[in-house]
């Protein structure tokens, strides 16, 4: 494993710390009057999804984790378990507790292909694509007379997951959502 020294320690770098693999988020290299310089890092643990503030020093010196990427078949949940199989073998199935999933449930619908990330053979996290394509389920009419640009009303998605749309989006329709912020992006395609 390469050595990581302290202002090498970069966003979306992966680092060991304390037995466990990190994911950088930020980092803000500053040196102040006759101190020495410092990193100040915000990274997120991929083993337990926690997000930890830190500062390190020009002693300070990482391990690189080697985290690997493996494409993996999401296939249902069930009473709080994600059933996963590998993407050429349905047969070659395991399954994941929610605080490694996170939020895909909300987007992902069954029999979609994402990434697992890995670390000594252990996956640790799942990596839910950026923008996700999904059908309106459940939408109701818009309320005629509001015309403003800004009004929006609540729709239900085919993974159950509730966004906020603007008046025109009907049931049926395909809309675009961004994963991060939870968001309605646009519209993919009209019924």
């Amino acid at each position: 494993m390469a050595k990581v020294n302290y202002n090498e320690i970069l966003p979306k770098r992966t680092v060991i710390m304390d037995g466990d693999p990190y994911i950088v988020l930020t980092s803000n290299i500053s040196k102040k009057d006759r101190q020495k310089a410092s990193n100040a890092v915000k990274m997120k643990n991929l083993r337990t999804g926690g997000v930890v503030d830190r500062t390190f020093h020009q002693a300070d010196v990482l391990q690189e984790a080697e985290i690997e990427k493996k494409d993996v078949r999401f296939l249902y949940e069930n009473r709080g378990e994600y059933w996963f199989c590998s993407p050429t073998d349905p047969s070659d199935r395991f399954s994941l507790n929610e605080a490694v999933v996170g939020d895909l449930a909300k987007f992902v619908t069954g029999n979609s292909v994402v990434e697992a990330i890995l670390f000594d053979e252990e996956i640790m996290s799942i990596l839910t694509p950026i923008k996700v394509e999904l059908k309106v389920k459940e939408a109701s009419d818009a309320v005629k007379g509001n015309t403003s640009s800004s009004a929006t009303k609540e729709v239900t998605l085919e993974t159950g997951f509730l966004v906020q749309v603007p008046q025109f989006i009907n049931q049926g329709d395909v809309i675009a959502v961004n994963t991060e912020s939870g968001l309605y992006s646009e519209r993919v395609s009209k019924v």
